[in-house]
This record gives structure tokens, C-alpha cells and sequence, in this order.
């Protein structure tokens, strides 16, 4: 029998940051416009990897979503595109997460771009196969470039957070 035991200990601080972070992001849909709404998700998004680390940054990029699918921000026929724009915040945050102690402005892009490609992408393949052309039009509209836009204006606003807060590590 194992009779190791681990102790778990949390920061008080850690857990009000992740907490603040997560309330931002779930409460962003509600603005109901896409770029201000996209902006804010993807600086919290950022600025979780930046204060917490990659894992927590994920954990935060599960919940906006299904926010803005349910206060009417995303349509309902997006409602398929959830898990794509999961994994795109998963790809934004484990490449600034991995990049951003090299250069912080490398891992924005590089997150920004994949994130973006991906979306873009996927929202392509499945907007056709289950949509007609005038809704998929429209769909895929939202899915393109605001993308990019948003995650580099989050980037943005995560940068001048961060930089404001001194918690902003190589550059």
C-alpha cells in the first residue's frame, strides 16, 4: 500500500485571479458585439496564460462560448461551431503560452494566425455541409477575419494590462 500523501495548496490570489478572469470572460457575451465581446475573451484568454499558466488559460477558454450561444450573440445555428472555437482558443492560448517567454509580440501573432487559420477553416468544412448558402455566407462571415481582429486587439489590451500591472515577462 501507498502511503504517500500529497498536499494540494492553493494560492489565495491565484484562485481570486482565475476567478476574476473567468467571470470577465463569461460575462464579455453579454456586450453583444462580436469585436468588443472577441477582444475581451481574448485578452482574459492571454492574460490567464500570462498570470496562471497555460492550464488555467484553457480552463477559461471552455466557458464564453456557450455564453454567447445562449445571451444570442452566437446565432443557434453556430451552435455546431462551439467545439471548433474551443480548440481555436486552445491553439491561441498553448502558442502564446509556449511562444510568449521568447517574444511576447511572436506568440500574439503566431496564436492569433493559427487561431484565425484554424477557425476559418473548419467553419468552412462544416458551414457547408450543414447549412444553406445564404445562412453559411453569413456564418462563415463571422468566422474569417474578426477572428484575427479580435485575438490581436485581445492581445493588445492583454499587452497594456500586463505592462500596466508589471507582470509583462520579456517582450
Amino acid at each position: 500500500m501507498n502511503n504517500r500523501v500529497e498536499t494540494l495548496t492553493i494560492d489565495r490570489t491565484s484562485v481570486i485571479t482565475f476567478v476574476i478572469l473567468l467571470g470577465i470572460a463569461s460575462a464579455a457575451p453579454l456586450i453583444r458585439n462580436q469585436f468588443v465581446t472577441g477582444s475581451i475573451v481574448n485578452a482574459t484568454l492571454l492574460i490567464a496564460v500570462a498570470l496562471l499558466g497555460m492550464r488555467d488559460g484553457l480552463l477559461i477558454g471552455l466557458i464564453p462560448s456557450s455564453i454567447a450561444l445562449a445571451t444570442g450573440l452566437l446565432p443557434p445555428v453556430l451552435a455546431p461551431m462551439i467545439p471548433f472555437i474551443i480548440v481555436g482558443n486552445a491553439i491561441l492560448v498553448v502558442t502564446f503560452g509556449y511562444l510568449r517567454n521568447k517574444n511576447y509580440w511572436l506568440g500574439l501573432v503566431s496564436g492569433s494566425v493559427l487561431k484565425f487559420a484554424f477557425l476559418f477553416g473548419t467553419s468552412s468544412i462544416v458551414i457547408n455541409l450543414l447549412f444553406s448558402q445564404k445562412v453559411a455566407a453569413s456564418v462563415a462571415m463571422m468566422m474569417s477575419w474578426p477572428q484575427l481582429v479580435t485575438a490581436i486587439v485581445g492581445g493588445l489590451l492583454a499587452y497594456g494590462f500586463l505592462r500596466g500591472t508589471k507582470r509583462l515577462s520579456r517582450s
